[in-house]
């Protein structure tokens, strides 16, 4: 098992197959670096090196009682960066992940990152406020707080029907892939998750989307009941220097495990760019 002691004591998982040109995978909430199992196997089959890790407080990283806010997400990133001393990367994100690898990309990528890509992502910002008044009330995200914290994991189990769009009609839940979501998200910090939830919703993206200068690829599904594509991904690809977006009639913000045949193609043939 691959670990790397944080600046705080803390200890990070993460997963490192491959050689050649290296992507570096970030997981959304409340998952872990499991949830990218079909693009690390697909992209390390085309000769890519992938990295993925656990955020801190989920999946087999340490459950610390701090640092669960997007400077220290990217921080971390940043010492797993510096200790596998990887250049001329990719940084892939979905959902919590893409603010994660747009913080992290401008505030420590310099020299260190080729291209970005956000898929699902909460950039620029989720929740409505004076600045933001077609984002998702506050009391959505109040909502998730009290839910994970008092009946987690229920929630949890009910939790990724919306995430993979198996409530439309026509659509054929997979049940392994709902257990699979609930174990993640179970192996995880309650605590962890709960912060998280602040994080990913009320974080303001916008001045690192208007300074990262490398290409980035904004990917997102237009059935996405989690994270509307409107508020988000149309958004950051405005503010991006140099952004290319890419959105997908019907599917749903848990994509890149539905749909990974298209993602994983979309993904490859802007990294080939």
């Amino acid at each position: 098992m691959s670990t790397l002691q944080l600046r705080d004591g803390a200890t990070m998982f993460y997963k490192d197959f491959g050689t050649g040109q290296p992507i570096v995978f970030h997981h959304g909430w409340p998952l872990s670096s499991d949830d990218w199992d079909n693009q690390m196997m697909f992209f390390l089959q085309k000769g890519f090196r992938v990295i993925a890790h656990d955020r801190r407080g989920h999946g087999r990283s340490s459950q610390t009682f701090e640092g669960h806010e997007m400077e220290t997400y990217a921080a971390d990133v940043a010492e797993l960066v510096a200790h596998l001393d990887l250049k001329d990367a990719i940084h892939a994100g979905h959902s919590t992940g893409g603010g994660e690898v747009i913080r992290y990309v401008n505030k420590h990528g310099n020299g260190r990152v080729a291209k970005a890509v956000l898929v699902s992502a909460v950039t620029p910002i989720m929740v409505k406020t004076e600045n933001n008044p077609d984002g998702v009330p506050m009391s959505v995200f109040d909502e998730i707080r009290e839910m994970t914290a008092t009946q987690r994991p229920q929630y949890f189990k009910d939790f990724s029907e919306a995430f993979y769009g198996y409530n439309r009609e026509g659509a054929v839940p997979k049940q392994g892939i709902r257990d699979n979501w609930w174990r993640q998200g179970m192996t995880g910090s309650i605590l962890a998750h709960y912060e998280c939830i602040k994080a990913f919703s009320e974080t303001d993206f916008t001045e690192d989307l208007k300074s990262v200068d490398v290409p980035v690829l904004v990917l997102h599904g237009e059935d996405d009941q989690i994270v509307p594509y409107q508020i988000t991904a149309v958004k950051a690809a405005e503010l991006l220097k140099n952004g290319k977006l890419i959105t997908y009639p019907g599917f749903p913000h848990g994509m890149p495990t539905t749909e990974a045949e298209t993602i994983n193609k979309d993904i490859l043939a802007f990294i080939q760019e």
